[in-house]
């Protein structure tokens, strides 16, 4: 498979001399590289499947998805990946506090798409750290390049499947936050299976949060905003904040994307939903 970086050429431009290989950042450039087989897509950057088989085949809540990257994202990838990016491989503990380099409160945010409220939110509140993951390669170039260009330290990049970073990299009650906004709905009634809001999954994200840590969810389906509410209204671990037990309005925090605005003008509704992680049960007793 070839991997296409491209900018717009522009008129005039001056050609490379023959050898010389033009420079990435030249205005009007067009690169197009295309790898040698087993070659690595960005040496430096994140790797195509980190976990490898390390882990049992199960079924998928997300679904990779190939583009193309920009000279921006790539340029991204490569310099900014080293410094604020993480392979998910299941092989190690993460040391939030050592990943960010301050002991603020961490948010885990899964499925960040191109980013940009992401950066808006981390923009807004440099007080919390946020832990992006996400599989889509531009993506994940581009949170990169906005956190770079916006001058944002309390973002870091993740790169694999959100349940082996939960299960196997992050030690018990080490966030402070689980943010799921539009996640894949999988309309279809034979891959609701694959959706990412089920009991299973909302135990683990149980055992890495702490007490009164705050899960927030959004979703344009309502189908499955309703299948959210009814699971997390029956998990043991979480209590709706809304007192009468309904969906929340859309929080001041979660910035309004251009996304969702468009699904908006088509009528889409959007419903978000704010639990919270309950007291551990020998600290429910205590408090009684």
């Amino acid at each position: 498979m070839a991997d296409s970086v491209n900018t717009p050429e522009t008129p005039g431009a001056h050609p490379a001399t023959p050898g010389e290989l033009p420079h990435p950042h030249a205005p009007g450039v067009s690169i197009r590289h295309t790898r040698a087989k087993g070659e690595p897509r960005f040496p430096d950057g994140p790797r195509a499947d980190p976990a490898g088989s390390h882990f049992e085949r199960r079924i998928r809540s997300f679904q990779p998805r190939r583009s193309r990257v920009t000279t921006g994202q790539a340029d991204a990838l490569q310099r900014l990946w080293p410094k604020w990016g993480l392979d998910i491989d299941g092989q190690r503990i993460v040391d939030l506090e050592e990943l960010f380099g301050n002991e603020r409160p961490v948010v885990l945010e899964i499925g960040f798409g191109m980013g940009e409220a992401t950066a808006r939110m981390a923009a807004e509140d440099p007080e919390v750290n946020i832990l992006a993951v996400d599989v889509h390669t531009p993506g994940q170039g581009n949170l990169l390049n906005l956190a770079d260009r916006m001058g944002l330290s309390n973002i870091r990049v993740a790169n694999g499947d959100a349940i082996i970073l939960l299960r196997e990299m992050l030690r018990p009650d080490s966030l402070d936050g689980l943010r799921v906004y539009f996640p894949d709905p999988w309309p279809k009634k034979r891959h609701h299976k694959r959706r990412l809001i089920q009991p299973e999954f909302l135990t683990l994200a149980a055992s890495r949060l702490r007490p009164g840590a705050l899960v927030h969810c959004a979703t344009d389906w309502e189908p499955y905003a309703g299948q959210m509410l009814d699971v997390l209204t029956a998990h043991p671990d979480f209590e709706n904040t809304r007192p009468d037990g309904g969906f929340a309005p859309r929080p001041g925090f979660r910035p309004l994307t251009r996304f969702e605005a468009q699904g908006l003008d088509k009528g889409h509704v959007v419903n978000d939903l704010l639990f919270r992680r309950v007291p551990h049960r020998g600290q429910q007793r205590e408090r009684r």
